[in-house]
Parts: structure tokens; sequence; C-alpha cells
């Protein structure tokens, strides 16, 4: 296991007791290196939605862990908050939530000169995703060519 997904592994499970304390869904979890700093990142949400004091409590309480535990060699920025409008989708919780729902798909690799393909996600599977597009074609992509899909919004 590499360093990133042990860090991402042992922040979520001190996370998931909280989330049930706190009737919160953990979305994910992630550590990544941006402009030259390392991040730890929580997403979390609750129904009609995540506030700033609910991640403030969250926020509080894992970085007094996190100060406790002390393994992350690294130095790192913590950040805790709501996925946001443009949420991806990670999780076959996060797929099944979104059946029915317009979908943003950007690919690895361009399938006829085409990266970004939008639609209404049909179904899913541990290798696949379907789409139907607006005049009603079904495109079927195999995940790990997927780079990110995520809800679509309109503005």
């Amino acid at each position: 296991m590499a360093k990133r997904e042990e860090y991402e592994a042992k922040t979520e499970s001190f996370l998931m007791p909280l989330m049930k304390e706190n009737n919160f869904e953990l979305v994910d979890v992630e550590y990544i290196k941006e402009a030259g700093n390392w991040y730890l990142r929580a997403y979390i949400d609750k129904e009609g939605g995540i506030t700033v004091d609910d991640c403030e409590i969250i926020s509080r309480r894992l970085g007094d862990w996190l100060d406790e535990k002390d393994f992350i060699a690294d130095s790192y920025i913590l950040e805790v908050s709501s996925p946001g409008l443009g949420r991806p989708l990670k999780k076959d919780k996060d797929f099944e939530r979104s059946i029915g729902k317009d979908v943003d798909i950007r690919l690895y690799k361009a399938i006829n000169k085409q990266k970004d393909f939008n639609g209404t996600l049909k179904s899913y599977d541990k290798e696949t995703v379907t789409i139907t597009q607006e005049d009603e074609t079904e495109l079927v992509f195999n995940r790990p060519d997927i780079a990110l899909i995520r809800l679509a919004f309109d503005f």
C-alpha cells in the first residue's frame, strides 16, 4: 500500500465513527500534492447540506487526532469541506444515488478526438459506466478509462 493510500485509509477509519455520531456522510478522503503543498482533505455531507460549523467540528476532532497519532511524515494542510456542486462519483453509493442524473465524464484518452462527454447516468458496474445522451444514444465507458466523472451542473 502506497503512503497516500495508507494515510487516506487511516484517516477514513478514524472519521467513520465521527460521521455516524453526527449523522454525516464521508464522501471522500484524499491526500494529494498540489502546487508544491501536500493536502489531506476530507469531504463530508449531510441531508440538507453541510455547514461551516459542521466542517469545524470535524476539522478540530480530526486535527487533534492527527496531532496525537502523527503518522504523516510530510508537512500538509488539513481541509474539511463539502464536496461541492460538481461532486465526483467515486464509490458505488455515489453512482447508485446518481442514477438518472446528468453527469460529466472526462476520459484519459480521447475517443474519436473527444475526451469530454455528458449525459444521464443509466447504469454502472465494476467495469463500466453507461450514459444516455440527449439524442438517446447510449455510450458505455470502461471505468479505468475515466479520469473523472461528476454530477453535471448548469448555471
